[in-house]
């Protein structure tokens, strides 16, 4: 019998950091109750040699190309259902683990059955003390997607949906919503996922009582070219697309006259701010957004 947990992780040419994401989990937690399965995303550098040669144990998934966040954790949560894992704890790889969630978290959901799903707090990790993530939550009315991080008192409470940062997900509830939607390639796929597990009758529960440290946008930031800042164009791209895709999916079709009028209002003010600073790449990203939001609309899981 396998150990109960498949602690996910997945690697796009940051092996500095997926080493130092592994190295703070294996030190400060039960190892006897998980394992690592770490899927590479076709990485350009010599991440996976690095991996085998300072873990020669750990399981490895070379996939070969960038499937993006969704399908890239897909293929891992796969091979954590298929060799029999209760339960798939997804964490990013640009995240430290200075304690141990893994033994708090698989005791909760041992001990709440009707919870498909759970997430710990996330903490800034170049601010300890901040909070990046408190529970998150949609508001229906405007079609909001949002994360509490006021630092209230520490309970645990229903939230609508869990982050990919860290999500620690019953693999046989998986087994009957389905993964990721991997259209959504990035961003917003998280929340997708997470109100399928919710219409299945599971519960999402914020956890205050785990914590984990976050490089909040490490993944997304490039070196600074030309005039464009240093948030890669494409980030925008998926960021507006996916979130368009979500309302249609999860949105009250009597709030769509909201939901437009609140974004025509954010997302002029955006191209506005861009065209100002000249970022025409940025600001070509959030039209193309725009138009295959609410054109384009795929189904795939």
């Amino acid at each position: 019998m396998p150990k109960p947990i498949a602690v996910i992780l997945l690697n796009w040419n940051t092996p500095s950091l997926t080493l130092r994401c592994i190295e703070t989990l294996l030190e400060n937690n039960n190892n006897e109750l998980f394992d690592i399965i770490l899927a590479d995303n076709g990485s350009a550098d010599d991440s996976v040699e690095q991996f085998r040669t300072s873990y020669p144990d750990l399981t490895i998934i070379e996939n070969g190309e960038n499937l993006g966040f969704a399908e890239g954790n897909n293929r891992a949560i796969e091979k954590s259902i298929a060799l029999g894992y209760k339960y798939s704890l997804l964490l990013n790889s640009d995240t430290e683990v200075w304690e141990d969630i893994v033994t708090p978290l698989f005791n909760y959901m041992e001990n709440n059955l009707d919870v498909g799903g759970v997430q710990p707090a996330i903490y800034y990790l170049d601010d300890a003390n901040s909070l990046w993530n408190g529970g998150s939550y949609f508001n229906s009315v405007l079609g909001i997607t949002y994360s509490e991080n006021n630092g209230l008192a520490p309970e645990i409470k229903d939230v609508d949906w869990l982050t990919g940062c860290c999500m620690f997900l019953r693999n046989d509830v998986l087994k009957e919503t389905g993964l990721f939607n991997k259209a959504f390639f990035l961003y917003y796929e998280d929340v997708e996922l997470s109100f399928r597990i919710r219409k299945s009758g599971n519960l999402l529960k914020f956890y205050p009582f785990s914590k984990i440290y976050h490089a909040v946008g490490s993944s997304g930031k490039i070196e600074r070219k030309e005039n464009e800042g240093t948030i890669s164009p494409i980030i925008h791209y998926y960021n507006v697309r996916n979130r368009i895709w979500n309302l249609r999916i999860n949105g009250k079709v009597v709030y769509y006259p909201v939901y437009l009028v609140y974004n025509l209002g954010f997302y002029g003010s955006m191209l506005g701010y861009f065209l100002m600073k000249r970022r025409f790449k940025k600001a070509k990203m959030l039209l193309r957004g725009l138009n295959d939001g609410l054109f384009k609309l795929s189904s795939t899981n």
